[in-house]
C-alpha cells in the first residue's frame, strides 16, 4: 500500500515541533519525574493545577494538565516565511474551521508569536504558530538533559487520512512508509521526521514522542542515568530503520512512552526529488539490531 502524496506537500521546509500538552491523572509526581529524569522546570502554573515546563529560558516543551491521560494538543513551530498564513489558506480552502491561538504573546523570554489551531481528522487539537526563541535548549549539556524536543508520534486507527492531512494540506513529506501502510515518518524540516503516525487500533492518543541527544556516546550515560533513577528501559538501545537513529524507550508516571534519540538521518539538499522509501513490515524494521519489540509496538504480526 503506497501513501499518496499530492497538492502541498513539500511546502514546509522549516518547520519543527513546538511543544506537547498531555492530560496526566497526577500533575505535581509527573513534574517532578521529568524536572528529575530530563532537567525540564516549571515556567509557570496553569489553570486547574497544570503546569509549564521547559529548560529555563525561552518557549516552554510540556504543559502538564490533570486528568486521565490523553493528548490535549500538540503543537509545530512554523519557521518558513508566511507559512502560518499559508497553513491557514490551505485549511480554510479545504473546509476546515481554524481558530486564532494565544502563543505567548509578546513575551521577553519567547518573542513575539501568533498562531493557529485546527482539528486534525483524528479529531486531535494541533496548533501551528511562528517562530520563537528557544534560548534554553541550545545550552544543554547533552549527558544530563537533551538537546531539544524532536518528534511526535500519533497513534491511530487510520494512517491515510492523517497522513493526507499533513502532507497535501499543511505542507509536510513522507520519508519513509511500512509496506502495509500502517506506519509512516513525515517530516517537515531537515530532519527525517517531526512527525511520525502509527496504526495502534485507537486514535486520539500519543504513541510516544522524542528528545534529542547529541552522539552515540550520551547513551551510556542516559542509560545509567534511568537505572540510577529507577526508571526501567523499555526498549533499545537500538537504532530504527526508517530514519536511522538511535534509540531507548521509557515510560513517565502516567504511561507515556518517551524516546530519546541520536543521529537522526538529514534531508540536506532540497534540490533532489526524495521517493519515499517502503520498508517490510518486520520488527527489524523499527530495530535493525533486531531483539526484543517491546508490548506496544505491533509490527508485521508482533503482540
Amino acid at each position: 500500500m503506497v501513501l499518496a502524496q499530492k497538492d502541498a506537500v513539500g511546502s514546509l521546509r522549516h518547520t519543527a515541533v513546538s511543544h506537547l500538552a498531555l492530560r496526566v491523572p497526577d500533575v505535581a509526581a509527573t513534574a517532578e519525574f521529568y524536572g528529575r529524569i530530563l532537567g525540564l522546570v516549571v515556567h509557570e502554573p496553569l489553570a486547574n493545577g497544570g503546569l509549564r515546563l521547559g529548560w529555563g529560558v525561552g518557549h516552554h516543551v510540556l504543559d502538564l494538565l490533570e486528568g486521565a491521560r490523553a493528548l490535549d494538543h500538540y503543537a509545530f513551530e512554523v519557521r518558513d516565511f508566511d507559512g502560518v498564513a499559508a497553513i491557514r489558506d490551505r485549511l480554510q480552502a479545504a473546509g476546515y474551521t481554524v481558530s486564532s491561538v494565544d502563543v505567548d504573546l509578546i513575551d521577553s523570554s519567547i518573542g513575539h508569536a501568533h498562531g493557529i489551531s485546527v482539528v486534525d481528522p483524528d479529531g486531535n487539537t494541533v496548533q501551528f504558530h511562528s517562530p520563537v526563541w528557544r534560548q534554553g535548549e541550545g545550552a544543554a549539556t547533552p549527558g544530563r538533559r537533551p538537546v531539544k524536543y524532536q518528534h511526535i508520534t500519533l497513534g491511530t486507527t487510520d494512517v491515510t487520512p492523517l497522513a493526507a492531512f499533513f502532507t497535501d494540506i499543511v505542507g509536510f513529506q513522507i520519508s519513509d512508509q511500512l509496506d502495509d501502510g500502517r506506519f509512516a515518518w513525515l517530516r517537515s524540516d531537515k530532519d527525517h521526521h517531526t512527525l511520525a503516525i502509527v496504526n495502534v487500533g485507537e486514535a486520539g492518543n500519543v504513541d510516544h514522542y522524542s528528545y534529542d541527544l547529541a552522539e552515540w556516546e550520551d547513551f551510556k550515560s542516559w542509560c545509567d542515568k534511568l537505572t540510577e533513577y529507577d526508571v526501567d528501559v523499555a526498549w533499545g538501545p537500538g537504532r530504527h530503520g526508517p530514519g536511522n537513529n538511535l534509540f531507548v524507550f521509557f515510560d513517565d508516571p502516567a504511561g507515556n512512552h518517551v524516546e530519546l534519540s541520536a543521529e537522526m538521518e538529514k534531508f540536506y539538499d532540497d534540490r533532489v526529488t526524495y521517493v519515499p522509501r517502503r520498508w517490510e513490515p518486520l520488527p527489524k524494521t523499527v530495530n535493525l539490531w533486531g531483539g526484543q519489540t517491546p508490548s506496544w509496538r505491533r509490527v508485521g504480526g508482533t503482540a
